[in-house]
């Protein structure tokens, strides 16, 4: 472990662990720790960090784990010798969506923490509702519904607040609480997103909302930066005193509170920078900081983002933030749900579920696999809409089929994924320049170069998986040194000595040719199938 004088410190807490990435001024790699809620505070009940009610639509998360989280990840982190007295600043990343509700007591008890007893002990009660809705959650269609037609319907809602109203986003999940539990409402003082919980934890009292993760609400007009009062209004009354302020993601929020350099020894004096949601934050650790840059993440669910100069909301497909580095720029991303489970299901399906099967068999077809497209949709998609399941293969002449040779299916998976991206990424602005490849599938150089080809863009593959955490340490430094100048500095001057990224690709320009040429029909396939 190295020993540095000057440390910057990020936290992200994810759906199903909290981890910790320190830093040095020079963004050497210090310190890394996490904590897994199901592993390592089993007590809490949760199955990959959530628990799911008996509709399945509901989907939770106890609160109170989330304290404890900080108090046993903070204690290994001291024993194991990390060197936290010489850490300058902290900031942090919170999963998106998820909402804390903060009784009229929870101040109080912030603000007069003492380092002789735990967090959990001293802030068990201090939860108006101890379950926190999360991002999985979607029992909300009714309000989504309700809270579209009030402004004016889907494409109003995400020009007034980037996104058309989603069931997981917090504005519909206060609706909802507020129509179905209204004495917890009530006894509500404060509403915090999970980014503003943990640093509420940190600084001894109610945290801001960063703008970036404000994005993600349905409640913030997207260019002012400010809570939009019709999105408010018909929501729940008194939501401006129970959300509190907005701040831009470089403020320095506060210092950290004694319990913390008294019970685990850092600095009395470190800054505490606004937290901001995960995918803002692995914007900011794969340092996107120009049109054109976007990276791809491959995992589970695939997410697209990047960065944008404008904002160009669609009620079809995508989110618009604001920018997390670059207060007059946004970020878009796109979400899928078919992502990695879908591509083993065809491995499996069509490989003998061998990967160096499957590549060869790729490697059987030509680009464009003479005209073949598929859609394999084992999950309900986001993106864009298709609720009903299936397997969708279509021939040369656009005839439905039943199957596929074993090698155009392992084609057609890699293709249709990345044609979508390429289609609905242009819809709402984000149209690379350069490719930031990261997640598990990232090694797999036959779907690298599928991607490469179908976007005509270089593709370069990210050192770190786990881009939010490092994400959050590089906006401490950031967000530390706008404090020491007194006002904004450009983020680039963070990442002067990041080491560069690895470029694993270039495209070919005959099978960029022929994936354009694809691609109106593949929009007019994929319009059939989300009508079937």
């Amino acid at each position: 472990m190295k020993n540095q004088e000057t440390l910057f410190l990020g936290l992200d807490s994810s759906t199903q662990g909290l981890k910790c990435t320190l830093i040095d001024a020079d963004l050497n790699l210090v310190y890394e720790r996490s904590v897994n809620f199901d592993r390592d505070l089993p007590r809490f009940g949760t199955k990959g960090g959530v628990q799911v009610g008996p509709d399945g639509l509901t989907v939770t998360s106890p609160t109170l784990m989330w304290v404890a989280a900080m108090d046993l990840l903070l204690s290994q982190m001291h024993a194991d010798g990390a060197p936290l007295a010489s850490v300058q600043a902290i900031s942090g990343s919170g999963q998106q969506h998820g909402s804390v509700w903060l009784g009229t007591n929870a101040q109080q008890r912030l603000r007069h923490l003492n380092a002789a007893e735990t967090l959990e002990t001293q802030l068990a009660d201090t939860f108006s509702i101890p379950d926190s809705p999360i991002w999985m959650d979607s029992s909300t269609g009714a309000q989504c519904a309700a809270r579209e037609k009030a402004l004016g319907g889907a494409q109003a809602v995400a020009e007034l607040t980037g996104s058309r109203a989603y069931e997981r986003f917090t504005g519909n999940q206060i609706a909802k609480i507020y129509g179905k539990q209204p004495a917890a409402y009530a006894a509500t003082e404060r509403i915090a997103l999970v980014s503003s919980f943990i640093p509420s934890l940190l600084i001894g009292t109610y945290a801001p909302i960063d703008a970036s993760d404000g994005s993600g609400m349905n409640l913030m007009d997207i260019r002012r930066k400010a809570w939009a009062p019709a999105a408010l209004d018909c929501t729940a009354p008194g939501l401006v005193e129970k959300l509190g302020s907005i701040v831009a993601s470089h403020t320095t929020i506060g210092t950290l509170h004694p319990y913390f350099s008294k019970r685990y020894g850092f600095a009395p004096s470190v800054s505490v920078i606004a937290f901001s949601g995960d995918n803002p934050n692995s914007l900011a650790g794969l340092r996107l900081q120009d049109p054109g840059d976007i990276a791809i993440s491959l995992g589970t669910s695939d997410t697209v983002f990047g960065f944008l100069a404008d904002a160009k909301p669609s009620a079809s497909e995508g989110h618009i933030f604001a920018n997390p580095v670059s207060p007059s720029a946004y970020m878009a991303m796109l979400c899928y749900k078919n992502g990695s489970l879908t591509r083993e299901f065809i491995r499996d399906l069509a490989a003998d579920g061998n990967w160096k099967v499957f590549a060869q068999r790729l490697s059987e077809t030509a680009p464009g696999n003479g005209g073949c497209i598929g859609f394999f949709i084992r999950d309900p998609e986001i993106t864009p809409p298709i609720l009903k399941t299936g397997v969708w293969r279509f021939d040369a002449k656009g005839q439905a089929v039943d199957r596929f040779s074993p090698a155009q299916d392992c084609r057609a998976v890699y293709e249709g994924q990345f044609l979508s991206m390429r289609l609905h990424g242009q819809h709402v602005g984000l149209v690379p320049q350069r490719i930031l490849a990261t997640g598990g599938a990232s090694v797999d150089m036959s779907l690298i170069r599928v991607m490469c080809d179908v976007f005509g863009t270089p593709v370069y593959v990210a050192e770190k998986s786990d881009s939010a955490s490092l994400g959050a340490a590089y906006r401490a430094l950031h967000g530390w040194l706008c404090a020491r100048q007194g006002g904004f500095i450009p983020y680039s001057q963070v990442l002067v000595k990041a080491a560069p990224f690895k470029k694993v690709a270039d495209p070919d320009p005959t099978a960029h040719g022929v994936y354009t040429a694809m691609l109106g029909r593949y929009a007019e396939l994929e319009a059939r199938v989300i009508k079937a």
